[in-house]
């Protein structure tokens, strides 16, 4: 069995954000949620890193990034290039988002080299459970169409700043067996709310689990999703050409629905943290700093 690789999207504009958060140092030593991910990851037993880039960031990504991580780890880019997209398909030329997760893990197939990988977002602390779940379900032998989704509690991934996208989840017999993603979710004191489309609040409880798309994926899945992700764009582009994205939540619906794939579901137990908004940025470096005051991580990981 192939070694798994851990491809990590890091291509995205950060529109809510107002910038490249997969850019901005989360603590003194300047340390980005890049380096937790990586740190944790080769923890667990990986030993290949894909990052999953925007073409325009390669100088400042290999300047920031790979000089520091490249010495401990196996690394490669991949580029998510609007370009990159079945034959008959044409983008409107005024079209600059990208197009989405499922997109940016096709634009890696390549690197990807048909080994089993799990992939995360690169502007997410997942805390080191997710990556030693991944490593160990992926070097398993287990059935072609079984992949693994590691979930977190919707009321430990909101933001009191500003509504969320989550991908809200049912599960059956410690399998995912649906997934729907909501937008603009906010805090409640049950756990989230959003409005539905009538305008109607619909409460989320607490403890439910969302995926933060951190997955294990088996060589297998890679056919599926090119199928899927050229089918979703044709109809996609109709409806939303400048702004839809076919993202990987939604994808893995699909199959599951196909019936060509299962998903494991496990659950974290370390506390995830993202900035969403730039106003997110105070309690995360303070979550970082109590990591390492706890033992969790050296003050300068690198090193």
């Amino acid at each position: 069995m192939a070694k798994p690789v851990l491809v990590l999207m890091a291509a995205g504009m950060g529109s809510r954000f107002g910038g490249l958060k997969q850019m901005q140092p989360m603590d003194e030593q300047g340390h980005l949620f890049i380096d937790f991910s990586v740190y944790d990851a080769l923890r667990a037993g990986f030993e290949d890193v894909i990052f999953i880039i925007n073409p325009r960031m390669e100088q400042d990504f290999t300047e920031k990034v790979l000089g520091r991580i490249s010495r401990h780890a196996n690394v490669s880019l991949a580029f998510q290039e609007l370009s990159m997209i079945p034959c008959g398909i044409q983008l409107p030329q005024e079209r600059t988002k990208p197009l989405g997760t499922t997109h940016a893990i096709l634009c890696a197939r390549e690197a990807i080299a048909g080994r089993p990988f799990a992939a995360a977002n690169a502007d997410d602390y997942y805390g080191p459970e997710a990556f030693e779940l991944l490593y160990s379900f992926l070097t398993q032998d287990k059935p072609a169409d079984q992949h693994l989704m590691v979930s977190y509690l919707l009321e430990n991934t909101l933001s009191p700043s500003g509504p969320v996208s989550r991908g809200v989840c049912t599960l059956r017999d410690g399998h995912l067996s649906r997934i729907v993603e909501h937008k603009r979710i906010l805090p409640h004191p049950q756990g989230g709310q959003y409005a539905d489309e009538f305008g109607n609040t619909v409460i989320i409880p607490a403890g439910t689990p969302v995926s933060m798309n951190c997955w294990g994926f088996r060589p297998g899945i890679m056919p599926l999703l090119e199928q899927k992700f050229a089918a979703s764009l044709k109809k996609g582009l109709d409806r939303e050409p400048l702004t839809f994205e076919d993202i990987l939540p939604t994808a893995v619906q699909t199959l599951m629905e196909q019936g060509t794939i299962r998903i494991k579901a496990q659950s974290s137990h370390d506390r995830w943290f993202g900035v969403t908004y730039k106003e997110d940025m105070p309690s995360v470096t303070a979550e970082v700093a109590k990591l390492r005051q706890a033992g969790l991580y050296p003050p300068m990981l690198w090193e």
